[in-house]
C-alpha cells in the first residue's frame, strides 16, 4: 500500500473568490501599477473564459500574470 502525503497548497495556489483575489492582487502590485475594480475583473473573466473552467475561482498563480498583461490597456474603464 502506497501512502501519499497530501501536498499543502501555497498561498498563491489557493483558489478564491473575485473579491479576495482583488484584495490580494492589489496588495502585491507596485503602487504605480493600475489597480483593478470588480467591474474590470468581471470583464477580464468574460473575455477569458478558458481561464475560468472551474467556475468563478481565481488564483494568484493562474490569473495574476495574465491580468497584469491585460490590465494596462483596460484600466481606464471604471
Amino acid at each position: 500500500m502506497i501512502v501519499r502525503k497530501k501536498q499543502e497548497l501555497k498561498p498563491y495556489q489557493i483558489r478564491t473568490s473575485l473579491l479576495i483575489f482583488m484584495e490580494s492582487y492589489n496588495k502585491s502590485i507596485p503602487l504605480n501599477f493600475p489597480h483593478p475594480s470588480i467591474k474590470i475583473l468581471k470583464m477580464f473573466q468574460t473575455l477569458h473564459p478558458m481561464l475560468f473552467k472551474n467556475g468563478d475561482e481565481w488564483s494568484i498563480e493562474k490569473h495574476r500574470k495574465r491580468l497584469m498583461d491585460w490590465l494596462p490597456s483596460h484600466a481606464t474603464i471604471s
